[in-house]
């Protein structure tokens, strides 16, 4: 396969991996559904408290979380296709599992979003992005991590304005119904066309690029350098504050303006387009200087966002605040597997990152619990969103001790000889 056709099916993958996660992002949808979930019965909801609507949120994080480890093995060992194929259909059961809810019992959310969805999520998402990256030579591991996973935050895009529609028109449990049978074709569509390179393609890729390589590290060498617990806890800080909003900004916009400011749908789709975005421009700077320094530059912008966040009471604020959130959360999705795969190589990176993801998931499940619990007991988001700040600004902190290792290696990072950016044997049938 020569270099042209090379290039053709990695663009390929990396299209089919943005569409995976374009549906996948459903997640990031879930303030337009739990805050439907909290309107009374008469209104078309269930009367549910801003805690219990969280709930199936956070559930559905976790397992997202904590499932990309194992998915992440899986896919290092036996390809992407069959993992994310797996993922795209328990999203879409999980969908419909959920259809089952009710006012009076709120299991099947908890079953169908928060488990197989959040488990749908991990696997499917685990798939798409080492698959891509290990198509491309190593200066374009920024962009096209970028690229891929900006589907996931791009979603909320289309799927804030559909979900607003179908629950105006069909109502909660069959919302959930049509959304579950449609993912259901689409992404199995998707997950078809997501595949590993042959050993041969990956020989002529590292040809191309002048024989570049590093060394790859087995999960057991990364947990032994100081720099993944650096990185674990800065990732850690940026998801208790970015996922804090994202799972309760419609509740917020509510609280913060006494109903006054009805555009809750729209600042999600807003902040969704700046999530996808901030992925991709922030991909792309890093790849020209540095993932590090601009983490560094993404925390404290954060941090300071979410310092003024409970000062926003108009359309005009919560539009200037979503986007800032947006930008600076969708940044970290892409320029944190970059950095993995800087630091450990790509032969392993499914596992790797999966590993290092499972800080999104801590972050992810502190802040929408923290935000639901302050905000219940005080009836405002202030203290959460100040508490997120100051992690966000202990994660500045930290990228400066991060910086300070980065020429560290260890030895195997000195075996030149080495080919770090080995793939599979054959192309999965």
């Amino acid at each position: 396969m020569g270099v042209t056709n090379l290039k053709n099916r990695g663009w390929i993958v990396t299209a089919a991996g943005t569409g995976l996660n374009l549906a996948l992002g459903v997640l990031y949808a879930w303030s337009i559904f739990g805050k439907q979930f909290t309107e009374a019965i008469e209104k078309g909801g269930f009367g549910w408290t801003k805690t219990q609507a969280t709930l199936p949120y956070t559930i559905a994080i976790a397992c997202f979380a904590l499932m990309m480890v194992p998915a992440g093995r899986l896919q290092d060992r036996f390809g992407p296709r069959v993992v994310a194929t797996t993922g795209a259909l328990l999203t879409g059961l999980g969908l419909m599992i959920t259809s089952m809810a009710s006012a009076q019992n709120t299991l099947p959310a908890l079953l169908g979003f928060g488990l197989f969805c959040g488990t749908g999520f991990g696997l499917g998402y685990a798939s798409a992005t080492p698959a891509a990256v290990k198509w491309f030579p190593s200066e374009k591991k920024g962009l096209i991590t970028g690229l891929v996973v900006s589907g996931f935050g791009l979603a909320p895009v289309y799927i804030a304005p559909l979900s607003k529609h179908l629950l105006s028109t069909y109502g909660l449990n069959s919302s959930f119904m049509i959304l579950g049978i449609s993912f259901s074709v689409l992404t199995v569509l998707f997950a078809q066309l997501i595949k590993n390179p042959t050993a041969t393609v990956a020989a002529q890729r590292s040809a191309a690029t002048n024989n570049s390589v590093k060394a790859d590290y087995s999960y057991r060498e990364m947990l032994r350098d100081p720099r993944f617990y650096m990185l674990y806890l800065e990732y850690a800080c940026a998801a208790t504050a970015g996922l804090m909003i994202i799972g309760h900004l419609a509740k917020i916009v509510a609280v913060q303006s006494g109903n006054a400011v009805t555009i809750g749908f729209f600042l999600v789709a807003l902040l969704a387009i700046f999530n996808a975005g901030g992925r991709i421009v922030a991909g792309i700077v890093s790849d020209y200087i540095g993932r590090i320094v601009t983490l560094s530059i993404v925390f404290v912008v954060q941090a300071i966002v979410m310092f003024f966040f409970s000062q926003f009471h108009t359309a005009a604020t919560f539009i200037a605040g979503a986007a800032l959130v947006g930008f600076n959360y969708g940044a970290c999705l892409s320029l944190f597997p970059a950095t993995a795969a800087d630091y450990w190589g790509t032969k392993n990176l499914g596992m790797n990152y999966g590993i290092l993801f499972t800080a999104w998931g801590v972050g992810g499940v502190f802040g929408p619990i923290l935000a639901g619990r302050i905000a219940d007991a005080t009836g405002s988001y202030a203290l959460a969103f100040n508490i997120a700040g100051g992690f966000l600004m202990l994660a500045a902190m930290l990228t400066f001790l991060t910086f300070a290792g980065i020429g560290e290696r260890s030895k195997k990072a000195a075996e030149a000889a080495q080919e770090s950016e080995e793939v599979p044997e054959a192309e999965e049938a």
